[in-house]
C-alpha cells in the first residue's frame, strides 16, 4: 500500500481534462489529483519525464524507488473490490537502469550459485561421503561440529584426485583420513594460504605451519 509521503497518480477509467492545461485525457492516462485545479496531466504536475515501472517484480521496484529521487505510486480503482490498487511506479530513467543492472547481476549470481550446486551434487557420492565423514568423526572426536562433512565432501570430489577417491580411502584407511584432515587444517586453521600467496612456494609454506597443524590435529584426536 502507499505511505502517506508517496506522491499518487492514478490511471483513469473515463476521458476528461487536464485542469490546468486544458489537454484532452483520454482512457488509460495518468493523472494527478490536485486540490484545486482537479485532474493534472502529468507535464503540468512534472511527472512527464518519469518511466512506468509494472508491479510484480520487487527487487526491481525496490531498487529503482531507492535511487530515483522523484518517484510516483501508479493507482487504479478496481471496480470488483471497490478500492484503489497499486499498478506500478513513475521513476527517473537512471534509477531504473541502475535497478536492472543490479537485478541482472544478481540473476547471474543465483545462476551460478544453482549451477555449483548441481555440479557438486554430481560430483559428490553421498553415502560415500556420509561414511567417510562417519570414520572422520570417529578418529578426531574433538573435530568441530560439522567439519568432518566439509572435510570429506572436499576429499571425495568425483575426479579431484584427492586423498578420498584414493583405493586406501575408500576402505577408510586411517593414514588416509588423516591425510584430508590435515589438508583441510592447513587451509582453514592455520596462515598457510597467505604464506603461499607471499612465497609461492609450498614446501616453505607447509614448513611454516606444520607445528600449527600437528597442534590442531593432536587436539582434535584426544578431544
Amino acid at each position: 500500500m502507499p505511505k502517506n509521503d508517496d506522491i499518487l497518480v492514478f490511471w483513469i477509467r473515463k476521458d476528461t481534462t487536464c485542469g490546468e492545461c486544458g489537454k484532452e485525457l483520454w482512457h488509460g492516462s495518468c493523472v494527478f489529483l490536485e486540490k484545486d485545479k482537479g485532474a493534472l496531466c502529468l507535464e503540468c504536475s512534472d511527472l512527464d519525464h518519469l518511466l512506468f515501472l509494472p508491479r510484480g517484480d520487487a527487487a526491481l521496484t525496490r531498487r529503482a524507488r531507492k535511487y530515483s529521487t522523484l518517484s510516483a505510486v501508479v493507482l487504479e480503482w478496481s471496480r470488483t473490490r471497490k478500492r484503489y490498487e497499486r499498478q506500478g511506479l513513475l521513476v527517473e530513467e537512471e534509477a531504473l537502469e541502475k535497478a536492472e543492472q543490479e537485478c541482472l547481476a544478481d540473476a547471474d549470481a543465483r545462476e551460478r550459485r544453482r549451477e555449483r550446486a548441481a555440479e557438486r551434487r554430481a560430483e559428490l557420492d553421498e553415502q560415500f561421503v556420509k561414511e567417510f565423514a562417519a570414520r572422520i568423526r570417529e578418529l578426531y572426536t574433538g573435530c568441530p561440529e560439522g567439519r568432518e562433512h566439509v572435510i570429506a565432501e572436499h576429499a571425495c570430489r568425483k575426479y579431484s584426485g584427492r586423498v578420498g577417491r584414493s583405493a586406501a580411502a575408500k576402505a577408510f584407511n586411517e593414514e588416509a583420513i588423516r591425510l584430508a584432515v590435515i589438508a583441510h587444517i592447513r587451509h582453514a586453521e592455520t596462515d598457510y594460504d597467505a604464506i603461499l600467496a607471499e612465497s609461492f612456494d609450498r614446501g616453505y609454506a607447509r614448513m611454516m605451519v606444520e607445528a600449527e597443524v600437528e597442534e590442531v590435529l593432536e587436539k582434535w584426536q584426544n578431544d
